[in-house]
């Protein structure tokens, strides 16, 4: 106890030194407190067995290929379409769901973590939902999932999988994992893809590309609702043949007729602000994920522009040459893997070549003008999620005179944040003119707020089409001047 003073009855010390003293003495009994508790949970942790939690799944086997159903989440509907008639030839009974809807997301929620990626709860959602329909039997189905490798949540989707299955008391169905890093499977020879097969799916994603790609240039100003619908499935149906009987191999040729279709559809002679979609894969593609953007747009007086898959591949591809070129010597395999990527370069080129002679139409860019429009923006060893392709596809497309431009993403992905919201500011500089947003998708997103912002978007495009400059810095958040209280 500190001393007083006699003649005063007060003690030397100020009531601040007192109460120094005392926070003093709580640091000292708090940092023992907290050596002791850090102590042992070390113990604890080293007496800990570690315990993996393992999930018994069947593999699926040659013996199931006859009479089992293979089913996989809907991504890419033209594409998948083409799929579809390849592997069916292939002996697999593969089918591409369509089931859509809140019951979705709710097996989604149900199965898998919020925190994980959005993707990953529509797509393991769509198929927890289909199995649990009612419509198969659960005895002679199978899964199956792609795994993309890499820095991405989507090498976990096959376990999530199998957890959600176990959950459901049906971890009897067997589970296929299709790596794309290298077109293979895992265990069993229950599900292979051969040479042939592989062939024919590159060429499916050759037609589906120029299918997308002039879908949307005609569809926006059809005279007839439901004409370019109706060109869409004859030409799969068209091309579906061909794969059987070998006349899919004629590239060329089946470019021009998907071109002469296209040109029949009558169109109205109109302008209409053009809209480029990029993001990560899934969200890009997958009408479930994105609301159905592309249609959204066209109801809403807009072309929607959306790059092919054939860009995503190839930037697979190119990433093996930028790995050797920064970090080790080339191999064998990367040999092999460049004469994949000329394969898949010539039949882009010849796309966008038939295309522009033509003139009728507005030509794809190839991969090496995407590469060349990131260069000086962002650097080519940047691959995680999309990594420098969807930077390179927004300066792409604004080169091209698509100025708006819609980054769909998960909520929860770091790497399209980066690559593409964060990116924004860096395409601005570039291109002060250009509207860019990133909208995120997510359970939890307002889709009201999603489509005001995307109106937002459009009310900007059609300003600057008009000439209304007064008007067209909506979106301009660069802006100091005051926006005018009229609305576009």
């Amino acid at each position: 106890m500190p001393k007083t003073d006699k003649n005063t009855n007060k003690s030397p010390y100020s009531i601040q030194d007192i109460n120094k003293l005392i926070d003093q003495g709580l640091t000292e009994k708090l940092h023992t407190l907290r050596e002791l508790i850090a102590g042992r949970a070390a113990k604890e942790e080293l007496e800990m067995p570690l315990k993996e939690h393992k999930i018994n799944s069947p593999v699926f086997t040659a013996a199931m290929k006859s009479d089992y159903t293979i089913l996989v989440p809907q991504m890419l509907p033209v594409h998948f379409k083409l799929l579809k008639g390849i592997f069916r030839r292939q002996g697999y009974n593969i089918e591409f769901l369509e089931n859509t809807g809140h019951s979705v997301t709710e097996h989604g929620l149900q199965n898998v973590h919020n925190d994980t990626c959005y993707p990953a709860l529509l797509a393991i959602g769509q198929l927890i939902d289909a199995v649990k329909s009612g419509k198969y039997d659960t005895n002679k189905i199978a899964l199956l999932l792609t795994q993309t490798g890499g820095g991405c949540r989507a090498s976990n989707y096959i376990y999530l999988l199998k957890k959600a299955l176990e959950k459901n008391g049906l971890s009897h169905i067997p589970v296929i994992a299709l790596k794309l890093d290298s077109m293979s499977t895992d265990a069993d020879l229950g599900f292979v893809i051969t040479k042939k097969m592989l062939l024919r799916t590159i060429y499916a994603c050759f037609y589906g590309d120029m299918i997308l790609w002039l879908k949307n240039q005609t569809k926006p100003y059809e005279v007839v609702a439901g004409h370019t619908d109706k060109v869409v499935e004859i030409l799969t149906n068209q091309l579906d043949h061909s794969f059987a009987n070998g006349r899919y191999l004629l590239l060329g040729a089946n470019y021009v007729k998907i071109l002469e279709a296209f040109k029949k559809i009558e169109l109205k002679k109109e302008t209409k602000p053009k809209v480029g979609i990029v993001g990560e894969i899934y969200m890009k593609y997958a009408p479930l994920g994105n609301n159905d953007l592309e249609n959204y747009l066209i109801e809403n007086g807009a072309q929607p522009v959306v790059t092919g898959v054939l860009d995503f591949l190839l930037y697979s591809l190119n990433n093996t040459f930028v790995d050797a070129k920064l970090y080790r010597a080339m191999t064998p395999k990367d040999i092999i893997t460049r004469v994949g990527f000329k394969l898949v370069i010539h039949g882009q080129r010849v796309m966008r070549n038939v295309i522009k002679l033509d003139g009728t139409f507005m030509p794809p860019s190839t991969f090496y003008h995407v590469q060349r429009a990131a260069r000086g923006c962002i650097n080519e060893g940047v691959k995680m999620g999309e990594g420098w392709l969807l930077t390179g596809e927004m300066l792409d497309l604004i080169e091209n005179g698509v100025g708006n431009i819609i980054s769909a993403q998960p909520f929860g992905c770091l790497p399209n944040h980066i690559v593409a919201k964060g990116m924004i500011r860096a395409v601005k500089e570039r291109h002060p003119e250009a509207n860019c947003i990133a909208i995120d998708y997510d359970p939890g997103a307002s889709r009201t707020n999603q489509e005001n912002r995307i109106k937002l978007l459009l009310a900007n495009a059609n300003a600057a089409i008009n000439g209304q400059k007064e008007k067209k810095r909506v979106l301009n958040i660069t802006s100091t001047e005051e926006v005018p209280a009229k609305r576009a």
